[in-house]
């Protein structure tokens, strides 16, 4: 899928909004390293309150890309989607470290038109309303085109909305719109790893300890880049999974120094789920003021 497609609005909040306050976005393979091709690894995803135990909503298995370690794009296999989770297989079948995954953008806000708000993304309802023709409804003057037209802010009905930035008319005033960039990846590695290719755009992960070579007790050194520069002052996230299963969330939050990196500690061996987040006043559409970008991972901690 292209990286300039529109995730539904629910993923986008899920990733990109502050963990301690949102259910989190994962995806858990059965294990992260192999010994050799010729075999498979066996995928979940899902949105949930507790990592990584599916008890909210399935990831459409769908929304998920595959690169081979040479960036060649493979197919997912055996998809299937639950009421909590989705799951789906992938053929290891090429040496090296596999990425596996979504990444998303998208332009999201609001605006106003003869004084009434509007949104951009997000959820509405049916131009008019239910049972009525498209722009039946509609506010006077010249309205937003392939709009959904509810009642606002502070009626208990869905707000007006447009799908995208290309919908809001010449005439609308108070557009207040944000980027947002949101990219969700494991690696899964058959014999020597390799470093997956970076795009240079957004925020993007640049390890310095392999991903998939990572060891109790052993600190891990991961890179994070802003449009291909080292970032500072990343906010990082790292959590072990098992929330279920214990009282404290034993969350660790970090940030990068000026060269981009940051150390996690592993005190327990296990799966772990890192996000990353930044935010900037440099959006790749001239019509948005903020960007708004965010990096989920899953990684393998082996025992030494």
């Amino acid at each position: 899928m292209s990286f300039r497609t529109l995730l539904l609005a629910g993923a986008l909040s899920c990733a990109l909004a502050t963990p301690a306050l949102a259910h989190r976005q994962w995806l858990l393979p059965s294990t992260s390293t192999l010994a050799s091709t010729g075999e498979y690894v066996t995928i979940d995803a899902a949105i949930s309150n507790d990592l990584f135990y599916p008890d909210h909503f399935a990831i459409d298995p769908a929304q998920v890309s595959v690169w081979a370690p040479d960036g060649t794009s493979a197919q997912i296999e055996n998809p299937a989607k639950g009421r909590y989770r989705g799951t789906f297989d992938v053929a290891v079948n090429k040496a090296g470290t596999w990425k596996i995954g979504m990444e998303r953008s998208a332009i999201m806000g609001t605006f106003k038109v003869d004084g009434q708000e509007w949104r951009v993304g997000g959820r509405g309802r049916p131009a008019g309303g239910p049972g009525m023709a498209p722009g039946v409804g509609m506010p006077s003057g010249p309205a937003p085109a392939n709009a959904a037209n509810g009642a606002g802010p502070g009626s208990g009905q869905p707000p007006r909305m447009v799908a995208s930035v290309a919908d809001i008319p010449a005439n609308a005033t108070d557009v207040a719109l944000t980027e947002t960039l949101s990219r969700n990846f494991v690696y899964v590695t058959a014999g020597e790893p390799t470093k997956p290719a970076l795009t240079g755009k957004g925020l993007e992960f640049d390890p310095v300890t392999h991903p998939d070579s990572l060891v109790q007790n052993e600190d891990g050194r991961f890179r994070f880049l802003i449009d291909g520069k080292p970032a500072a002052g990343v906010k990082i996230t790292v959590v072990p999974g098992g929330k279920k299963y214990r009282e404290a969330e034993e969350a660790q939050e970090l940030t990068t120094g000026a060269d981009g990196t940051v150390a996690v500690k592993w005190p327990v061996a296990g799966w772990y789920w890192l996000n990353a987040s930044a935010q900037d006043t440099k959006p790749s559409d001239k019509r948005a003021s903020t960007r708004r970008m965010a990096f989920t991972t899953t990684l393998e901690v082996v025992a030494p």
